[in-house]
């Protein structure tokens, strides 16, 4: 439950982080981050391996200190408020502290100590959560023997059980199957029904696109901010889906040809971008076939976010090196 030092933040942002940067050594991990979520969204950061996303939300926790530039988090300041911060927010890093000889009753009973849980509070809280997450009847399975996505539910009753107003989550469906994560997200739309904030990092584009909210990470770097639609706008050019028997012949004959701009693998497809209104399949399907590339088959496509975000770093490595 939230203690009786919780800030009325209503009036302003759960988040807003300004100028925030943090360096290990001679890496920039965060440089000059600035974000504001509101109260109630879900805002998802989304970036490469390295990008920043895991030291961000570090920051912004309060279990790190910036080395420029400062964060307000529920109206708590991340350095010198972290402590009553903690008590606020529900924390669940990339690999959550399960402890994998207890059960999943003694997992929450176990955080709910740590957390200082009443016993009346525990009696109406636990079985809601274990109802919602659908762990109600494992309460005596040891959390070694649990799945992956069993292990990531128990995880984030656990980050729920004091009540907190955010929730910041790192990754939380990385490994897990299609059908877990989708159960988890099910539980994520509960709780934003609740009023509650979410903030999460992600790998997955289509997951991304879930949240109000998603900020493309690149180097530290904070490129852009903005709903999932908004930034699909800002699209360049036009988008064509190409299968074909040989996929890699058929991308190196598609990056020789002046109307196309980028060519992203896509599992059993490739999703090229040409220049605006050379969007015509016949001249590339020509290309195409006069390489040896055979069963071409090109069609129209909407982008999504994985196509704008190679597009959007490849546009700042551009202006970095002079490039227009």
């Amino acid at each position: 439950m939230p203690s009786s030092s919780s800030k009325n933040a209503s009036a302003e942002p759960a988040i807003r982080a300004e100028g925030l940067s943090k360096r290990f050594g001679s890496l920039v991990a965060v440089d000059h981050l600035s974000l504001t979520v509101a109260p109630g969204e879900a805002f998802a950061l989304v970036g490469p391996d390295g990008a920043g996303k895991t030291t961000t939300i570090r920051l912004l926790c309060g279990i790190m200190d910036p080395d420029g530039g400062q964060a307000q988090v529920l109206g708590f300041n991340t350095v010198k408020e972290a402590e009553p911060l903690k008590e606020q927010i529900g924390y669940m890093p990339q690999r959550f502290g399960l402890y994998d000889d207890l059960t999943v009753a003694e997992n929450i009973a176990f955080y709910a100590d740590i957390y200082r849980v009443p016993r009346a509070a525990r009696q109406k809280r636990v079985p809601e959560l274990l109802g919602f997450s659908n762990l109600a009847p494992f309460q005596s399975r040891l959390a070694a023997n649990l799945s992956g996505g069993m292990r990531q539910k128990l995880g984030l009753v656990c980050a729920l059980i004091h009540t907190p107003r955010l929730l910041i989550l790192d990754e939380p469906t990385f490994g897990v199957d299609p059908v877990s994560r989708r159960e988890f997200w099910q539980i994520l739309y509960e709780l934003l029904r609740t009023g509650m904030t979410i903030f999460l990092s992600t790998a997955y584009m289509d997951e991304a696109e879930r949240a109000h909210r998603v900020g493309l990470m690149h180097r530290g770097r904070l490129l852009v901010a903005d709903t999932p639609g908004a930034i699909k706008a800002t699209f360049a050019g036009e988008l064509l889906e190409v299968r074909a028997d040989d996929l890699r012949a058929a991308r190196k004959s598609l990056t020789a040809q002046p109307q196309v701009r980028q060519v992203l693998p896509l599992g059993d497809r490739l999703m090229v971008t040409v220049a605006p209104g050379q969007a015509a399949p016949a001249p590339l399907a020509a290309a195409l076939e006069a390489g040896g590339v055979a069963a071409v088959r090109i069609a129209p496509a909407e982008p999504a976010l994985e196509e704008l975000f190679v597009q959007i770093v490849r546009r700042e490595e551009g202006q970095e090196t002079g490039e227009q």
